[in-house]
């Protein structure tokens, strides 16, 4: 059974790249992906990171950012590249979810850049 908030992430990758496309995003070059991850405490973003960065993924600098209420969060992206193929970056996705639940971190969802 696929989590909710994991459902939510799959409509969130039919719709972005449903929009990219439709735009006229280049859709026969690769594009970087970049998942986005958060933490209030920064030990546990950065447990994270590392565990992300011995399965091979590319890390970002974490960064620190404050949100509207005041609260702080640190967050990095991992960052890979592919095609705008819906079931291939689902299939990512998944993974890049499932990664956070185990790292106790948030999951942000991912994004790209339009390509010429």
């Amino acid at each position: 059974m696929i989590d909710e908030e994991l459902q939510e992430w799959f409509a969130h990758t039919e719709m972005l790249i449903t929009e990219l496309l439709s735009d006229g995003t280049n859709d026969e070059v690769y594009h970087t992906i970049e998942h986005h991850f958060a933490s209030s405490d920064f030990d546990v973003l950065e447990k994270a990171a590392i565990a992300a960065f011995k399965l091979g993924f590319e890390i970002e600098e974490p960064e620190e950012a404050e949100l509207e209420n005041g609260d702080k969060v640190f967050a990095f992206d991992i960052a890979t590249e592919q095609m705008l193929d819906v079931d291939l970056i689902k299939k990512e996705t998944q993974a890049m979810f499932e990664l956070a639940k185990k790292c106790g971190v948030d999951y942000d969802g991912w994004g790209t850049y339009f390509e010429e």
